[in-house]
């Protein structure tokens, strides 16, 4: 979630809006939330924490189950990309920063552990494998529960196995973009979780988009809802996390899961040309 203001800077303008959001989130069943450090910086975990409460931090427990046996809210956060005051997005893998920012998530979130904390980009100055073993003592010292990746090739999914476990890989991938087939096909294989970030990126071609609109008709759906169901239907390991900041994104979002398409449909969405 990235309950922040205009460009993922600062508040969002409407903030009891944006706790909303999270509560109608729990509220609809939605049990696996993705932020990052970056986003604000630091307002939406803020928000998170502030909603979530005990809720949060323990859905990657032993079981997954609260006290009362109900599943609580897996919150996944990410670290290494910092915002510079033009904008860009500036990777930072260093392992002291790492294990700073690893402590302001966890006062952020108000939780002693973080169910899945995501090394977010790799650095080119950094040595990738330095940045994996500063989360691979996160993970040791009790800070997080499980580690993800995101942005990465299969040879750096592979460098990282090497020294952890890697629960999750965050990489773009949608119905219209699939340059990273290859990485999916590699959770695939070991049965790691991929979350396709941009799930719902807008798609140009106008044969894509058309055959999207054909789908979403026969399914009182948007296109933008049959792109999810895509992508939940389209491999047993891809968790999608479609950008959600208000309640009617957040409902329609939710009700995509319950579309069921047809062996047909499919094809004709595996069919569109990616970009």
């Amino acid at each position: 979630m990235r309950l922040t203001g205009d460009d993922i800077i600062g508040p969002p303008a409407d903030e009891p809006a944006a706790r909303e959001v999270i509560r109608r989130a729990v509220d609809c069943g939605v049990d696996f939330i993705d932020t990052a450090d970056s986003y604000g910086p630091g307002v939406s975990e803020r928000l998170l924490g502030d909603e979530l409460g005990d809720r949060a931090g323990n859905g990657a427990g032993e079981g997954g189950d609260g006290a009362d046996g109900t599943d609580d809210v897996v919150v996944a956060s990410k670290a290494g990309l910092l915002r510079s005051r033009h904008g860009n997005w500036l990777p930072h893998g260093k392992p002291a920063f790492l294990h700073n920012q690893v402590l302001c998530s966890l006062d952020r979130l108000s939780v002693d552990q973080i169910d899945l904390y995501q090394f977010h980009r790799p650095d080119p100055d950094t040595p990738f494998t330095d940045s994996i073993h500063a989360f691979a003592e996160m993970k040791d010292a009790g800070q997080i529960g499980h580690i993800g990746l995101s942005n990465v090739s299969v040879e750096q999914l592979d460098a990282a196995r090497d020294i952890v476990d890697v629960a999750t890989v965050q990489n773009r991938y949608n119905v219209a973009n699939r340059e990273q087939e290859a990485v999916l096909e590699a959770c695939e294989a070991d049965d790691i979780g991929f979350i396709p970030w941009g799930p719902l990126y807008g798609v140009d071609d106008e044969a894509a988009n058309d055959v999207l609109a054909d789908i979403g008709d026969a399914h009182d759906a948007s296109a933008h809802q049959i792109a999810l169901a895509w992508l939940l239907e389209h491999s047993d390991v891809t968790l999608p996390i479609p950008g959600t900041s208000s309640v009617e994104h957040l409902e329609a979002n939710v009700a995509a899961s319950h579309l069921s398409l047809t062996d047909e449909e499919m094809e004709r969405l595996d069919s569109i040309d990616p970009q």
